[in-house]
């Protein structure tokens, strides 16, 4: 979810935002109905109609869009957007769009549900022969050598005024990865395009590459960039690679376990996968360097993964067996008598009065449970 503040910075983004205005100018006429997801508060979806679109449906989830009430009240445009608080995949609409416009992306298009939200969209919001902005994003991937990124991986668990061995965090925070802007200097191996993201048929959130690259460039690697090119429509690009200038987005860093020295005609097997569990993604990067392209002659072999960036307990991993039962805890038993008994008929007075009656031991009077109560109204009652 963004803020506030994310969505003035991507607006503010002067190459974002001359883009997209370039793509829905080119894009709209007279005739467009377009739907754009995740409008914040509503720059795109005003571009729309400064660009001349019939109507506007503008969708987001967050409070931000009540901002957009007033700004598109300012803009006169009020008559041809409408606002509709929600997530997309859980709207109607009384038509079916032109247009989809969207920019659900977060450092890298591979970011919590932006996929299946388009395609969800594309499958029943948007007419047969509807466009999608963006239509393509293509995603890279480079060996670096940054020493500075890397530093921020090592000197927290290596360095410190405690007197304390923290050595063992270390390996957590290596396997798992941040925002980390490098220039094309940095880059030890040319570039490989691991995947295409084209909206217009994907059908799956998850991606993977099997593949190899040979280091171009002596020096030592620190790990992978991996940024993305998107094409908003044809002709209409931008990137936040090493070679473009700086965006909102900047690009991904993901560390190896150790710094490598690299020679010029080495090889690098590389595996990399994103696969979407539950509202996040979980990351694998694995790397085998060999000497010389020999494959006889291994210099580093690492098997990475988001999944091990966190420490997690005996407890947790047992709930991800599919063999474990689950059963509700207190916090559970609590929520689901407060669904329970949000029948439209209670207020929200008179169901922190039961709550605090049926929980007595959790709650000393009803401002306590009101606290819970508030929590699950606004995120189940319509």
């Amino acid at each position: 979810m963004y803020s506030l503040a994310d969505y003035g910075q991507m607006t503010a983004d002067r190459i974002r935002t001359s883009a997209y205005w370039d793509a829905l100018r080119l894009s709209v006429n007279s005739d467009t109905v377009v739907l754009e997801i995740g409008t914040g508060f509503g720059s795109l979806a005003l571009l729309a109609c400064r660009a001349g679109a019939k109507r506007v449906y503008a969708v987001e989830p967050d409070d931000a869009i009540q901002l957009a009430k007033q700004i598109a009240a300012q803009n006169g445009y009020e008559d041809r957007v409408q606002l509709i608080q929600a997530e997309s995949t859980k709207i109607s609409l009384p038509e079916k769009v032109d247009l989809v416009v969207s920019d659900l992306r977060g450092v890298l298009p591979l970011f919590r549900d932006h996929i299946p939200t388009i395609i969800d969209a594309r499958q029943r919001l948007l007419s047969p022969n509807g466009k999608l902005i963006p239509r393509q994003d293509t995603l890279w991937a480079a060996i670096v050598e940054a020493p500075d990124l890397y530093r921020h991986y090592e000197e927290p668990w290596r360095q410190n005024n405690l007197g304390l061995n923290l050595k063992h965090g270390e390996r957590f925070a290596k396997n798992s990865w941040r925002k980390g802007r490098v220039t094309i200097d940095a880059l030890l191996a040319d570039p490989i395009r691991w995947a295409t993201l084209d909206y217009q048929v994907i059908k799956s959130p998850d991606v993977s590459f099997d593949g190899q690259l040979v280091v171009e460039r002596s020096g030592t690697g620190h790990g992978l960039n991996i940024w993305f090119d998107t094409t908003l429509i044809e002709g209409v690009t931008f990137s936040n690679g090493p070679e473009a200038p700086e965006l909102v987005y900047r690009s991904a860093f993901f560390p190896w376990l150790d710094p490598v020295p690299l020679k010029k005609g080495d090889v690098i097997k590389l595996y990399l996968s994103a696969d979407l569990v539950g509202e996040d993604y979980v990351w694998c990067w694995n790397t085998e360097v060999f000497a010389g392209g020999d494959v006889g002659a291994s210099k580093a072999n690492f098997k990475q993964s988001t999944f091990f960036g966190v420490p997690l307990s005996p407890r947790k991993l047992a709930q991800q067996e599919l063999s474990y039962q689950p059963k509700l805890n207190e916090n559970g038993n609590v929520t689901s008598f407060i669904l329970q008994a949000m029948d439209g008929q209670l207020s929200l007075e008179q169901l922190a009065e039961r709550v605090v009656e049926r929980f007595p031991a959790k709650y000393a009077n009803s401002r306590e449970a009101l606290r819970d109560i508030n929590e699950v109204a606004q995120k189940y009652s319509g």
